[in-house]
């Protein structure tokens, strides 16, 4: 099994610069202790203007507008991707795109079957 490189750069408001790095057995609940940390510290991720160029920018935008919370299939996308874009789209593509966003930690993803069923990964906020 490969070990895991995590590097989070940061900037906050008055322009003091982080730079964290996690190696080794990297799990989920010590990346959201990261977070935690960030949100303590007053230091939210910058919002990048959606490209809608890629595949994979439109892809991940059906996921986050139409299964923010739900699980879904490759299949699911598809249809969606579809009927929001009016142009075709080979399953491989999509399917493709998914494994990525899996690897990257963006979906969780669970074998069913036959098929593969993601669901986001959402980090939790601390209620005010």
């Amino acid at each position: 099994m490969t070990k895991k490189h995590i590097r989070i750069g940061m900037e906050d408001a008055d322009g003091a610069k982080y730079d964290i790095k996690l190696e080794g057995n990297v799990t989920r609940d010590k990346v959201l202790k990261i977070f935690e940390m960030m949100d303590l510290m007053n230091i939210e991720e910058e919002q990048e203007p959606i490209n809608m160029d890629s595949a994979g920018s439109k892809i991940w935008n059906i996921i986050d507008k139409f299964f923010p919370m739900g699980k879904f299939t490759s299949t699911n996308i598809l249809e969606k991707y579809e009927d929001e874009y009016n142009e075709p789209v080979k399953l491989s593509i999509i399917s493709t795109y998914l494994s990525r966003f899996a690897a990257k930690g963006r979906v969780n993803r669970t074998r069913n079957g036959r098929e593969w069923t993601y669901q986001t990964i959402k980090i939790p906020q601390k209620q005010q």
